[in-house]
């Protein structure tokens, strides 16, 4: 093993002049015992399948709930009237990280990154900046290995499942892996990185897991956008030189402390939150013929 901290993969990356993506292959390497090539011809299929399910999702899809569906289209309409209040890549972002969670959400084909109730916020804004940096498709590539990387840590040391640490372990997760991939693929620094990771975690701490009826759909497809919009504003951040007071690992292990200091009501039960409101349990009955929690 290479690394197990985000200040190891930082140490590691720069001593040897090399980006965290890089680092994060050989680590694979080292893991699995296959080929570089192999590594990343695995990687280059699950680009794929982001590409086709943000495709997928921007033409428009339901769920079988009805709870969710077709909330991407609507943004994709409203940038184009150009009318928006927030920036177009933002909001780009926003609009294909929900059309991720909607295909999900329509029992289609997703990459889990880091779970299938969060995987909007890589891709989301990966096919967002992709507008503005003009990447080549190795550079995609290695925009999903750096966000892997800060996933690997925060598995490690934390958690990544709503069930053990609440929407802060998966969406929060997500944003965080995004913001260091956005950075890196912007021309940022190894650190930079880092300090985009910690400040997106910070501002997610707490982040409860109440799935109404049960389902992943409601809330998480508009957290997903909003973890999209953390992780650019992080990113942006970083990149102008601003730093994180609390290391990253320690920001890892804070979410850590949190998710284990919450009640089961607020992770993945549908027992509290958003879950157990009077409309939310008016949807359960709906969907299931009766709440199931009461």
């Amino acid at each position: 093993m290479l690394f197990r901290t985000v200040k190891e993969l930082v140490e590691l990356a720069e001593s040897r002049n090399k980006k965290i993506s890089d680092i994060m292959i050989e680590q694979e390497m080292l893991m699995s015992g296959k080929s570089r090539e192999e590594i990343v011809s695995r990687m280059e299929k699950n680009l794929e399948v982001m590409e086709q399910a943000v495709e997928r999702g921007l033409k428009g899809v339901a769920s079988r709930s009805g709870l969710t569906g077709g909330d991407a289209v609507l943004l994709q309409a409203y940038i184009e009237k150009g009318d928006f209040l927030s920036g177009e890549i933002l909001l780009d972002a926003v609009s294909k990280a929900v059309a991720t969670n909607e295909v999900n959400a329509a029992m289609g084909v997703i990459c889990a990154t880091p779970t299938a109730g969060s995987a909007g916020v890589v891709p989301g804004t990966l096919f967002a900046v992709k507008n503005k940096l003009h990447p080549s498709r190795e550079q995609m590539v290695a925009f999903l290995f750096t966000a892997g990387a800060i996933g690997y840590v925060i598995a490690n040391n934390a958690f990544i499942s709503g069930a053990t640490g609440g929407c802060q372990a998966e969406v929060g997760s997500a944003a965080g892996m995004a913001a260091a991939a956005i950075v890196e693929m912007a021309g940022g620094t190894p650190s930079q990185c880092a300090e985009a990771t910690a400040i997106t975690l910070k501002n997610m701490l707490g982040l409860v897991c109440d799935p109404v009826a049960g389902l992943v759909e409601v809330p998480c497809v508009k957290r997903n956008a909003m973890g999209a919009a953390n992780a650019i504003v992080a990113a942006d951040m970083a990149l102008a030189g601003v730093k994180s007071r609390i290391p990253c690992d320690e920001v890892i292990e804070a979410m850590f402390r949190v998710g284990q200091a919450m009640p089961q009501t607020l992770k993945e039960t549908a027992q509290g939150g958003l879950a157990a409101t009077p409309t939310g349990r008016r949807l359960e009955a709906k969907i299931f013929g009766t709440a199931k929690n009461e």
